[in-house]
């Protein structure tokens, strides 16, 4: 969870408490640009706010549950500051909005607003309708473009925000996992058009943003319209992107192993800007359980996917997303998972027990596991993951790369950058300012934190 904020310069105040993905930290970000230019100004204390937006996700286990929860101790906070004679107004956002509607509303009778993840653009006319007394549910899918209508951010937000960002390309998922929500609260897919996407990277590098990370919850399924009127892939797009002054690396998360092309896979290759790290989730290593899954793909598709990648590139570092303990799943197909892991060796991964999502098909299924078979499960291929982890960090010791200095670090003297692989690095306050990309060599390596001096 990530709370969103600036100290406020008076007039109406909003908080914004963020759950769960990047698309959602991006989203935060867009409703507090709405909001300033209908007057409020972002704060980090709840207990000042005029309104208070709890944007939200359903993927982890009791999502909406949790909600309700953090809603009681926020309708004390709404009662404290009613009797000292302010206001608070109290929405939901995000995808346990889109899921649950008005079932948000009669639960918890303290909630003003309910807006889905496509309605966003619409949250100041939605706050007018409640300031009239109304209790406003905004979750049908807009058929306006969401991205035109939301004003743009100010210069001085932007680069309040830091120099990385996130920019959404794609949203929404046609591949309809069976134990995934996201077709069902974010819809079907819609990629923005090449000019939008081009126009807001410009605004975010004339900022001083030096990495954007674009974003989608299947983003290499991103097919915008060009400017010839062309359909683009997203390896001509990160192209187009690189060319822009300022912006000197690139990213994109998250990826469907469908969807890499030959294009996206030549653009590792090709590109400098374009980061040596994929996340790219397989979920299982059992044919079976893909099946069941509906992945679309088997293991040695993705075997064979990696290999193309890493001899497009070959310092590239693999990230990926595990669910162990899906219905059905044997111990010969948790096996399969495990020499999946093996042989890929990855710097990164997430991984859960399954945990049904009403809705889906998979909460419908046959042979749900015990928990105490998914906890050995996941604790298993949790250990074996943070081996490779660590085995990757460590390689990083006496490497010579370039680092973005991002921010100040912890301790006095020292400055915090990211490596190309993702991973901390800190260096001498004297390396450089934020925003520079230094020549470092790696002097040592404490847990999963990279220590560097100027190359």
């Amino acid at each position: 969870m990530i709370e969103t904020g600036a100290q406020p310069q008076g007039g109406k105040k909003v908080f914004v408490k963020t759950y769960g993905c990047q698309m959602n930290v991006y989203d935060s970000q867009r409703m507090t640009d709405a909001l300033a230019a209908d007057g409020y100004s972002a704060t980090e204390r709840m207990e000042e706010a005029d309104l208070v937006l709890l944007n939200t996700c359903h993927i982890r286990e009791k999502a909406a549950e949790k909600v309700y929860s953090e809603l009681g101790r926020i309708r004390e906070v709404k009662r404290e500051r009613e009797q000292a004679g302010g206001e608070m107004m109290i929405g939901i956002a995000g995808c346990v909005a889109q899921a649950e509607g008005r079932e948000i509303i009669r639960r918890a009778p303290v909630v003003d607003l309910v807006i889905g993840p496509q309605t966003y653009h619409r949250l100041p006319q939605a706050l007018r309708k409640v300031r009239a007394g109304e209790k406003v549910v905004e979750t049908d899918y807009a058929v306006e473009d969401k991205f035109e209508h939301l004003p743009q951010p100010r210069r001085a937000e932007i680069a309040r925000r830091g120099v990385t960002a996130f920019l959404s390309v794609q949203e929404g998922c046609d591949k309809f996992c069976t134990f995934c929500v996201v077709p069902y609260t974010r819809g079907s897919e819609v990629s923005r058009p090449v000019a939008q996407i081009v126009a807001e990277a410009e605004r975010l590098a004339a900022a001083g943003v030096r990495e954007i990370t674009l974003l989608g919850q299947n983003v290499n399924a991103w097919h915008g319209e060009g400017p010839d009127g062309a359909e683009w892939g997203l390896g001509r797009l990160l192209f187009r992107l690189a060319e822009i002054p300022g912006v000197a690396r690139l990213r994109y998360t998250t990826s469907h192993p469908r969807d890499m092309d030959d294009q996206l896979i030549a653009a590792h290759r090709d590109l400098a800007a374009l980061m040596p790290y994929l996340h790219l989730p397989v979920q299982s290593g059992s044919d079976r359980i893909l099946k069941a899954m509906n992945r679309r793909h088997k293991a040695a598709d993705y075997f064979a996917l990696i290999e193309r990648i890493r001899s497009a590139r070959p310092d590239i570092a693999m990230s990926g997303d595990f669910i162990v303990g899906f219905p059905g799943e044997t111990d010969a197909d948790f096996e399969a998972t495990l020499d999946l892991v093996r042989a890929v060796r990855y710097a990164q991964a997430f991984s859960f027990k399954y945990s049904p999502r009403p809705g889906t098909p998979g909460a419908e299924m046959k042979g749900h596991l015990p928990e105490a078979v998914k906890d050995e499960r996941l604790q298993r291929l949790q250990a074996l993951l943070a081996e490779h982890q660590h085995d990757f960090t460590q390689s990083r010791a006496g490497m010579r790369f370039d680092v973005l200095i991002e921010k100040p670090g912890r301790r006095p003297g020292q400055k915090a950058g990211r490596s190309p692989w993702l991973q901390p690095v800190i260096v001498d306050e004297t390396a450089g300012e934020i925003g520079d990309i230094v020549p470092v060599r790696i002097a040592r390596v404490e847990n999963s934190t990279l220590f560097g001096e100027t190359a």
